[in-house]
């Protein structure tokens, strides 16, 4: 019976949960920081307002949600970066980012769509085919893919998503 010690499973277990939290929540606390960007009171700043909106349906701590505000009351270095993609089979792709450092950003953004034979697009080639809504982009339309894409698109959305600053990723298809 050595090695099935039920500590050690629960261990493991809460270790990788923590570790899922902790990632959610600094992306949570850069979009915070971002919104407050233009002001710190939530009555006034409707982007500020929904962002911690967001945060507490996560069950992000009132401490945390503060830090983030007061971060930007503070220093105020935190850019949002919106960037556009061609995936596979000419797929659109809008990827948000908060980042302190956007070459750094946008650099690996890159290195990891190329990974998936997708590149960026010039800045508002995409936008047309979104419309943002709730603070979210949506497709205008669904292009016919592949099966076999949609499950690219989706494992390379996933990648990207596991990056520290991006916040969001859209696509044309329902992959993700």
């Amino acid at each position: 019976m050595s090695g099935h010690n039920k500590w050690s499973k629960i261990k493991h277990k809460k270790a990788a949960g923590d570790q899922a939290k902790s990632k959610l929540f600094s992306k949570l606390a850069n979009e915070i920081s971002i919104a407050a960007r233009n002001g710190i009171d939530p009555e006034f700043n409707p982007s500020l307002r929904g962002a911690i909106d967001r945060a507490r349906k996560q069950n992000m701590p009132q401490a945390n949600i503060e830090r983030a505000v007061k971060r930007v009351a503070e220093a105020g270095d935190l850019d949002a970066v919106l960037v556009e993609a061609y995936g596979p089979e000419g797929v659109g792709i809008i990827i948000e980012a908060v980042t302190d450092n956007k070459n750094r950003t946008i650099g690996e953004i890159r290195s990891a769509l190329k990974e998936f034979d997708s590149k960026i697009a010039e800045p508002g080639s995409l936008m047309w085919s979104f419309e943002k809504a709730e603070g979210v982009f949506r497709a205008k339309f669904s292009p016919a893919v592949s099966p076999k894409t949609r499950e690219l698109v989706s494992v390379m959305c996933e990648a990207i998503h596991e990056m520290d600053d991006v916040v969001g990723i859209y696509t044309s298809v329902d992959a993700i």
